[in-house]
């Protein structure tokens, strides 16, 4: 594992997983070889959610609001809105969607392993 440093003042967004969120890599694949992704997600300006049913192929995953609102469909459990100071762990294969996020939603994302696959799925019975 390497020592690495993701300065704040490094405005490095750029497109990712979902063309309506920025992502800022923390760098944290590099440390682990792989192992684990940590990135900031932020609302991109004029984006709006595609709430679409999907899964992630994952080990873990995990988010933390540090700004704005989001609010998240998940299979078993309805309707979640999150705001500043709320975690959420996903399990490994849940269905979910995001429904809608304020412009100014900024969450820190960890997944295991850093490489996953995200397989859109039918809606839950």
């Amino acid at each position: 594992m390497d020592f690495v440093v993701s300065k704040a003042d490094e405005d490095d967004f750029e497109g990712g997983l979902r063309a309506f969120f920025e992502y800022r890599d923390l760098k944290m694949n590099d440390a682990t070889a792989g192992k684990v992704i940590a990135h900031v997600v932020r609302a991109k300006e004029g984006g709006h959610a595609e709430p679409k049913w999907h899964v992630h192929d994952v080990e873990f995953q995990m988010y933390y609001v540090l700004k704005g609102w989001a609010k998240f469909e998940y299979e078993g459990h309805g309707v979640v809105t999150v705001k500043p100071g709320d975690c959420v762990h996903q399990p490994p294969g849940i269905r979910h969607r995001e429904i809608e996020h304020s412009d100014d939603l900024e969450l820190l994302e960890v997944v295991l392993p850093a490489d996953f696959k995200t397989r859109l799925v039918d809606a839950p019975a």
